[in-house]
């Protein structure tokens, strides 16, 4: 039986990178792995960074001449930002405890004002019972008066009635005083 297997152009060419890789692999291990490489990469490394920094500063200089915001006032833009967002987050926060204690103190003052009409319905009904208590206390202030008259006069009655008791016993002292004294007859026997 005859494979079925087709023509993959690629597969080659697979084949070749992989081993093109390994040997390129192997070359660079080669050339980083000794001391005398490792001494030139840094002293290569050291000058690259002197020279960025000499760049960076001219760059610096530069757009501070041209006024062009750099890297760092970026940098420092976005840290302000932050700080600015940060803070703005903590005062929404404190306008939203306040915005809450304003609205527990509203319900406070409301309930408050609430007790005070209803003292001012007390006080007012209060008034009300005092000016009927104080004419009420007038009028028996005038009824005891006239309760008081009522009894002087009475005594005076009184009096007068005594007076006219003693006066009727006088009266009748002397009545019979004056009265001869008539003995009873009896009728019937001056007739026989």
């Amino acid at each position: 039986m005859s494979s079925n297997r087709s023509y993959d152009p690629y597969d080659t060419f697979k084949k070749f990178s992989d081993r093109w890789e390994k040997q390129i692999n192997d070359m660079i291990h080669l050339w980083t792995n000794n001391s005398e490489f490792v001494r030139y990469a840094k002293v290569n490394s050291d000058a690259h960074s002197r020279y960025l920094e000499l760049l960076r500063r001219n760059q610096e200089m530069l757009a501070t001449q041209l006024n062009i915001p750099t890297k760092t006032d970026l940098a420092n833009v976005s840290k302000l930002a932050l700080q600015t967002e940060e803070k703005l987050d903590l005062l929404e926060e404190q306008i939203w405890n306040l915005s809450d204690s304003f609205n527990d103190t509203n319900q406070e003052i409301e309930s408050v004002v609430e007790i005070s009409r209803e003292v001012v319905k007390v006080t007012k009904q209060l008034k009300t019972e005092l000016t009927r208590t104080k004419k009420e206390v007038s009028e028996t202030k005038a009824l005891k008066d006239e309760l008081e008259e009522v009894k002087a006069e009475l005594a005076q009655l009184s009096d007068i009635k005594e007076e006219l008791t003693s006066l009727k016993e006088l009266l009748q002292e002397k009545n019979q005083v004056n009265e001869p004294k008539l003995e009873p007859v009896l009728v019937g026997e001056n007739e026989k």
